[in-house]
């Protein structure tokens, strides 16, 4: 009898979880905070040093340097700005949204230390001596802009006034901001236009009064820009620009539409495979995935996190891997359904025996996102918090969310008989045995010997390794100024570029590019590294002329030489510290033999990744890093799919007694989840040529990495990780005396001691 409640339940479920996500899904999108890369902005890091001889940089220290930043920033009016102190002695300062990066860049570095010195350059009074709050900007007589002065004591300002006045005839009071002792003086700076000199009034007589007025050359902008500058306060350290980046307006805008398109494109394709192949439990799947969606962007704005272009990079190659899960499901459920079993039964079986393998491969993933996270600087970490929560969601749905919607159908008894609707012809189970299981199924690939031809894919891997290896020697790596250090920058027009075009305009300003390259549907962008560190002041010049020549603020990004050390450092340390934490999971989880031969195929796809950028000369930088350990993460799925097969064969053999038991257990368990493998690689596959094809150009280099990453990755889990197992686990055999048979001589020659 048909239980309509169920069915009636599941509407029930779909109708609340689809008005709950189109209620509140456009007041989530509105909340989420964009990163400087979508929607523009500045991005600053600061190596803090003291202001003067014997200032210890402590904690203090840094936390009231971010405060005294933090009122810089209100002088900009720039909303949720992000301030966070890194280490012993560096600050990172966020700035989304800001529109005068020129500026934005000038009032964080400016030190705001007032002083007021005689013709002698000695320190009469400073900032000190201001009252709180005591700036403000005004009129002078003639209506020219000017700052007003509020003093703490009137009588010490009628001191100072009194000694100017008796140095006759250089009575001045020179007013300076950020004066520093050797290098700014009265006498040869003030006829130059120094933007530290303020004015230097002449004293006529003693000033018995609390105020004083700074007449200088300003605009009324830069009068309120100083009067809100000196009423935030001085900075109590030096801060050293060591990294930054700036995003034009434009930039982040076309960046965000061309990588939602993407996505869009991504999964919708997804959800055709899905419904066409797995028929109702791809519909389900849909399901499913939509609310993973839903719940990754309802999760990060809980989080009050800030989302950047390769975090949602990461949503959508989430979405590939979340479709992982179902398809490990559904092509247990199918096998259980080919072995004769109910709906109902196969249903339960296919759950509870994919769990573990589901379990394990997002368990490694999330380790090696975490590795990325602490590791991460940035729109990196950024991906990477993104990546942690998309496989905790798509874990919560794929398994549960999935099971319970999917289970209501099942346990309605609506689809008794029914094994079309989940892609199993009533053909495949006809001539079932008793007793038959489903490790003993037959597979379309039942020709196929991995094992036989293991030296085949040694030898081919062999080859490819070394000859990667002398390219790498040969051209080395195209790096990126975020391990070379040095200047890139970004520039988008709105009529094609040339080459040329682009090396004129850096001429103009005497800058010469080491390489530019041009990119774009229509060559509207171009992209050019400098060697060397630009100045903040030469930064604000590039920028201004940028604009007048193109149409649009280009895009900068410097990283000094100790940064680009560091970031190289910690790097290699993230690939080390994940391939140890995969090398311990596995082991505990399989066994130590798995956990090499594991190891060993990853830095096969890793050194493979590396190679291929070395032979295309693309530039390496921070999101290759972070591709190179998201492969790491996800290649290793496919292995631990394999592995959990085997270990199920082998539990079903008890003992393996032969080199023949062996290659058995290899062969029949990569068979039996080759399908899989390559069905849940071409879910993830879409979604990054989704985002090679239409995504942003600036995570280009990060799509291609991922790609050449899964394409190397699924061939290494099918083809080389379970043949070091055979090799291993022949060796450990043979030392124990396990294996002393000679059947499997002619057959696999290679083992010429079986």
């Amino acid at each position: 009898m048909v239980k309509r409640s169920r069915i009636v339940a599941f509407l029930l479920i779909i109708v609340l979880l689809g008005s709950t996500m189109g209620i509140t899904t456009k007041d989530i999108l509105h909340k989420i905070k964009l990163g400087l890369d979508l929607q523009g902005g500045f991005e600053v890091l600061y190596t803090v040093e003291p202001a003067k001889k014997g200032q210890i940089i402590d904690k203090k220290v840094l936390a009231d340097t971010a405060e005294a930043l933090d009122r810089r920033i209100n002088v900009l009016g720039v909303s949720e700005p992000s301030i966070q102190t890194e280490g012993n002695n560096r600050i990172r300062v966020q700035l989304a949204g800001v529109t005068d990066q020129n500026k934005a860049r000038e009032i964080l570095s400016t030190q705001a230390n007032l002083s007021f010195r005689d013709a002698n350059d000695r320190l009469m009074m400073d900032g000190s001596d201001l009252k709180q709050g005591g700036a403000k900007q005004t009129f002078d007589e003639n209506g020219k802009p000017s700052v007003s002065l509020t003093l703490k004591s009137a009588s010490k300002f009628a001191k100072v006034t009194k000694q100017v006045l008796d140095m006759a005839p250089n009575n001045v009071l020179v007013i300076w901001l950020d004066y520093q002792k050797g290098k700014d003086s009265f006498k040869t700076e003030v006829t130059k236009k120094n933007p530290k000199y303020l004015s230097a009034p002449r004293v006529s007589q003693v000033f018995n009064q609390d105020t004083v007025s700074i007449v200088g050359d300003f605009k009324v902008e830069e009068a309120q820009t100083l009067a809100k500058l000196l009423n935030a306060g001085a900075l109590p350290v030096k801060l050293k620009e060591v990294y930054s980046t700036s995003v034009g307006a434009k930039f982040g805008a076309q960046a965000l539409h061309d990588t939602i398109l993407a996505g869009i494109i991504g999964v919708a394709i997804i959800y055709l495979f899905m419904l066409v192949y797995y028929r109702f439990p791809g519909f389900i799947a849909i399901l499913s995935l939509s609310v993973y969606i839903y719940l990754v962007l309802l999760i990060f704005d809980w989080m009050n996190g800030v989302l950047t272009l390769p975090g949602i990079a990461a949503i959508i190659l989430g979405v590939g891997m979340a479709v992982d899960a179902n398809i490990i499901t559904y092509e247990r459920i199918r096998e259980e359904l080919k072995v004769g079993k109910s709906i109902k039964a196969a249903f339960q079986a296919g759950e509870k025996n994919a769990f573990t393998s589901i379990l394990d491969s997002n368990l490694t993933t999330i380790l090696t996102a975490a590795v990325l996270f602490f590791y991460g600087t940035s729109s990196v970490k950024g991906f990477a918090t993104m990546l942690i929560v998309s496989i905790l969601m798509s874990f919560l749905t794929a398994v549960y969310g999935s099971r319970l919607l999917l289970g209501l159908w099942v346990h309605s008894k609506l689809l008794n008989n029914k094994p079309t609707w989940f892609a199993v012809k009533k053909s495949a189970i006809k001539d079932i045995k008793e007793n038959y299981d489903t490790l003993d199924l037959p597979t379309r690939f039942d020709k196929l010997d991995f094992v036989k031809n293991r030296k085949k894919f040694f030898v081919l891997s062999g080859v490819l390794l070394v000859a990667g290896l002398i390219i790498l020697l040969m051209f080395r790596l195209n790096l990126g100024i975020d391990f070379s250090s040095g200047t890139r920058v970004e520039v988008q027009s709105s009529t094609p570029l040339t080459t040329q075009k682009v090396e004129d305009a850096f001429s103009k300003l005497n800058l010469e590019p080491d390489d530019v390259v041009i990119s774009g549907n229509k060559n509207q962008i171009g992209a050019a590294r400098l060697i060397g560190v630009l100045s903040k002041d030469q930064i604000a010049n590039l920028k201004t002329q940028f604009k007048k020549e193109f149409g649009e603020e280009p895009s900068v990004s410097t990283v000094s030489p100790t940064v680009g050390k560091e970031l190289a450092k910690n790097a290699f340390y993230a690939v080390l510290i994940a391939s140890i934490g995969i090398i311990i999971y596995v082991t505990v989880r399989f066994e130590m033999y798995m956990a090499i031969a594991a190891i060993a195929s990853l830095l096969h796809d890793a050194f493979f990744m590396v190679a291929f950028f070395s032979i295309t000369r693309l530039e390496v930088d921070l999101t290759f890093i972070a591709a190179v350990l998201t492969i790491v993460g996800y290649s290793i799925n496919d292995t631990i799919v394999t592995f959990d097969r085997m270990r199920e064969n082998m539990h079903k053999k008890k003992r393996l007694k032969t080199f023949q038991d062996i290659a058995d257990v290899v062969n029949v368990s990569i068979r039996q989840t080759l399908t899989r493998s390559l069905n849940t690689v071409f879910t993830v596959l879409i979604t990054v040529v989704a985002l090679m094809i239409f995504g942003s150009e600036s995570i280009r280099n990060f799509s291609i990495a991922l790609f050449v990453g899964l394409v190397v990755g699924v061939y290494s889990s099918i083809f080389i990780a379970a043949s070091l197992w055979v090799v291993f686990k022949a060796r450990e055999l043979k030392k124990k005396g396990v294996i002393k048979t000679v059947k499997e001589k002619k057959k696999y020659s290679d083992q010429p001691q079986v």
